[in-house]
């Protein structure tokens, strides 16, 4: 069974930056794509960013696209959401999800149905 842990939310001002880590504990984490995804208050979870299996291909929503970089590191078995000039809209929880041995097409990989492990979550908030 694979286990997701976020880490790195906190409260940041507007244009601020933030770096969220998930540690995967399965033996499994080079061979699974990997999606951060966040919802907020009142709205449905959706996608933020995702890394292909081995980090060559990346998809992004529009709203983040030159702001959020999303990158992993195999041999930690870990995957990062650096954030950039973080704003208001930015505020959620920001989710880990793993998809188990994901080897099709990018633009699938913002489908929420396509993840197989979710992490509990941690909490952005952006404010002054």
């Amino acid at each position: 069974q694979v286990q997701l842990n976020e880490s790195g939310g906190g409260l940041v001002q507007p244009g601020g930056s933030l770096r969220l880590s998930c540690a995967h504990s399965g033996r499994t984490f080079s061979s699974n794509a990997m999606g951060w995804f966040r919802q907020a208050p009142g709205k449905e979870r959706g996608i933020v960013a995702a890394i292909s299996w081995s980090g060559v291909r990346t998809y992004y929503a529009d709203s983040v696209k030159g702001r959020f970089t999303i990158s992993r590191d195999n041999a930690k078995n870990t995957v990062y959401l650096q954030m950039n000039s973080l704003k208001p809209e930015d505020t959620a929880i920001y989710y880990c999800a793993a998809a188990e041995n994901y080897r099709g097409n990018t633009g699938y990989m913002g489908l929420s149905s396509l993840y197989n492990y979710w992490g509990q979550g941690t909490q952005v908030t952006v404010s002054s």
